[in-house]
């Protein structure tokens, strides 16, 4: 950064960068973009340099560390160009990406036509994202732990489908499972009954769609959301259908939902296998049909992983504290037969 002593170092790459504003988005607010790329190739002995009013970024250091900062750097510049909130955690699914598919991967293929374009944040979600656009796929399984953005993604690419005109209806739907209570004793109508659970859903079309446009289509019947038991005897036609949390969905509810779907239609799958609410072990349908259908045509799976998590970083360490804790519950168990 600016105003650090210069050491000769191996490699020296210069980043270009089209305007002033940019180059301040680039930098972030005191160089703390900057800051950041150093720190993350500090092994290999980084600096990254600007000047105020130039017209690129200098980036030096031993190693790869100082070609990959750079790639880095310039793949999120194209972030930014695309849409993409000038903000630290851009920068870092940026450095993520560079270190594992290389800088046009981490440029961001960006959904577009939503409020703000949609990127993946990890080479997880790339790969979720890229089956996800695939229109051969008319079956899709996400699963992971949560934050992977395993849901968030699959409303963004329905949504934007729907907004383009290529799906005549986005339809999500859940399974009621909960903890004492069922949908028939809570009060009001079937909307006013299942909307807390559908809260995520509504949560993420607003932020993609925006509230008044989402409030719109709701109205026409375009967007639809329903307890997954209200699935039964339809046939969706021109959908764009996502079961969410579907580890609570039983192997007859999963087998009657999965084959709800018409012509031009397909449908996403969401939810964490490790997580089920389901009553007295009662088997998990969504594992259940991973395990007959991940090999069968026009069928993906993307299996999610700790390292995919986007949320408070700290949601990644409790995680990984739970997934010990099982471990050795399953050991113990195991030491005792």
């Amino acid at each position: 950064m600016n105003g650090k002593s210069k050491t000769p170092r191996a490699h020296r790459y210069a980043v270009p960068v089209a305007s002033q504003k940019l180059l301040r988005d680039m930098c972030g607010p005191a160089h703390a973009h900057l800051q950041l790329l150093e720190q993350a190739f500090a092994e290999d002995g980084v600096r990254v340099d600007s000047q105020s009013q130039g017209s690129e970024i200098i980036v030096t250091g031993d190693g790869d560390g100082a070609r990959l900062a750079a790639d880095a750097l310039q793949a999120f510049g194209r972030r930014i160009a695309n849409g993409a909130e000038p903000s630290t955690v851009e920068l870092e699914a940026a450095i993520r990406l560079t270190v594992s598919h290389g800088m046009a991967a981490a440029s961001g293929d960006a959904i577009m036509g939503l409020r703000k374009p949609v990127m993946a944040q990890t080479p997880g979600q790339k790969s979720y994202l890229a089956k996800l656009l695939q229109d051969e796929l008319g079956l899709v399984f996400g699963v992971g732990p949560a934050g992977t953005g395993k849901t968030y993604l699959a409303v963004a690419v329905g949504a934007a489908e729907l907004k383009a005109g290529k799906r005549e209806r986005l339809i999500v739907a859940r399974p009621a499972v909960e903890a004492g209570e069922k949908l028939g004793f809570l009060p009001g109508a079937l909307e006013e009954k299942v909307d807390p659970y559908m809260l995520p859903i509504w949560d993420a079309l607003n932020e993609c769609l925006g509230a008044q446009e989402v409030d719109r289509r709701k109205e026409r019947r375009e967007i639809e959301v329903a307890p997954l038991a209200f699935m039964r005897g339809r046939t969706l036609k021109n959908a764009f259908v996502i079961i969410d949390e579907a580890q609570n969905a039983t192997v007859p509810q999963m087998k009657m939902v999965l084959t709800r779907l018409g012509r031009g239609s397909r449908m996403v799958v969401t939810g964490d296998p490790s997580q089920t609410d389901l009553p007295n072990n009662m088997k998990s349908g969504l594992a259940h049909a991973i395990s007959i259908l991940k090999d069968v045509k026009g069928v993906a799976l993307e299996q999610l992983t700790r390292a995919d998590v986007v949320r408070h970083e700290l949601v990644g360490r409790i995680i990984d504290a739970y997934d010990k804790d099982a471990s050795r519950d399953a050991a113990k168990g195991a030491s005792r037969k």
